[in-house]
């Protein structure tokens, strides 16, 4: 991933923007530091698409059955 700085990006923005659509994103920075990503649309789609282990959790039933039997002793 390639870091631009801020000025930079706005004066190729359409670059940056070329290279985020070809899957190659970019930092922005600004005074060094990491500020924003610039990618492209189909992989900010895929990230967003992604659940979290919460949603995961939420998205349980909350009648689900559970195994409430101890665990088998172990031979140590």
């Amino acid at each position: 991933m390639k870091e631009i700085d801020l000025r930079d990006a706005e004066m190729n923005l359409s670059a940056v923007v070329d290279r985020a659509v070809e899957g190659e994103p970019s930092i922005i920075t600004r005074h060094g530091k990491p500020q924003a990503v610039i990618l492209g649309f189909k992989e900010w789609e895929r990230l967003s698409n992604v659940p979290s282990f919460v949603r995961l959790l939420m998205s349980a039933p909350a009648d689900a059955e559970r195994n409430s039997s101890p665990l088998p002793p172990t031979d140590l």
